[in-house]
């Protein structure tokens, strides 16, 4: 069992259960998925090695083999044609999930230059919470000499409850560093 699954089953789960007033341990929020997405876009269509190489550093991050996403539909102006290979993603469960979350908040977002906390306000109606990371080289798994373009990634972390409230009480407690001005 990872560290933070043991933790949250023995510490975060009986503070859920004091704070939102559940009788059942089972009606705490839980971490559903994690959902990493590196998009490339044009410059996948133009150069496939581009989009091979986001590929190998989303399965180093994970430890998982990402999918490859494709357009929806064409768009002249940004010269995308639909199925046309944009980027991939990778979609966590279960202990993966929950050492991926573990490495994010106590190693990842601390490496990110001049970082001063996660934004609040990234909730969506669902209960989602989403971050972007602007550079892939913050990942200690990633070798700074091999990397040949510097990218971002959106990672979406998928929760049961969809009231903001215990989402961001339960990120909390397990540790994610929310921004001092908007706690």
């Amino acid at each position: 069992m990872s560290r933070l699954l043991k933790r949250y089953r023995e510490e975060v789960v009986p503070e859920m259960m004091k704070r939102f007033g559940y009788k059942n341990p089972w009606q705490a929020v839980r971490l559903e998925k994690i959902v990493i997405n590196m998009g490339r876009g044009g410059e996948a269509m133009s150069d496939r090695k581009i989009l091979d190489t986001a590929m190998k550093e989303l399965a180093t991050i994970t430890g998982q083999f990402p999918a490859i996403t494709r357009g929806k539909k064409s768009i002249s102006n940004f010269k995308l044609r639909k199925g046309n290979p944009i980027g991939c993603k990778v979609t966590l469960r279960k202990k993966i999930m929950y050492e991926f979350f573990d490495r994010l908040v106590n190693v990842v977002l601390p490496r990110i230059r001049d970082f001063q906390g996660v934004s609040a306000s990234s909730f969506d109606q669902s209960g989602n919470f989403s971050l972007g990371i602007r550079e892939q080289i913050v990942f200690p798994e990633i070798d700074y000499d091999k990397v040949t373009k510097i990218g971002g990634m959106d990672i979406t972390i998928v929760t049961s409850s969809a009231k903001k409230e215990e989402v961001k009480g339960l990120l909390a407690l397990l540790g994610m560093p929310f921004g001092k001005s908007e706690s």
